[in-house]
């Protein structure tokens, strides 16, 4: 879901983890933005609609994806 809705915006979105980056719309395998309960990423968003992705991502993560 994460991927899914990342790619609705133009900005690059990269997800770090440990120290990794990994760009959001370039992935296509399994969703790992969420690695279990209790795991912290750090959203990198640059581009012209990165306010907005920004925000949409935070609600998606803050409905624990959609999964309740």
């Amino acid at each position: 879901m994460f991927v899914k809705v990342a790619n609705r915006f133009g900005s690059d979105i990269f997800v770090e983890k440990d120290g990794e980056k990994n760009q959001r719309q370039k992935h296509h395998g399994p969703d790992d933005a969420r690695r279990g309960p209790g795991s912290k990423v750090t959203l990198h968003v640059k581009g012209a609609d990165a306010s907005a992705a920004i925000a949409e991502l935070e609600a998606l993560v803050q409905r624990k994806f959609d999964e309740d």
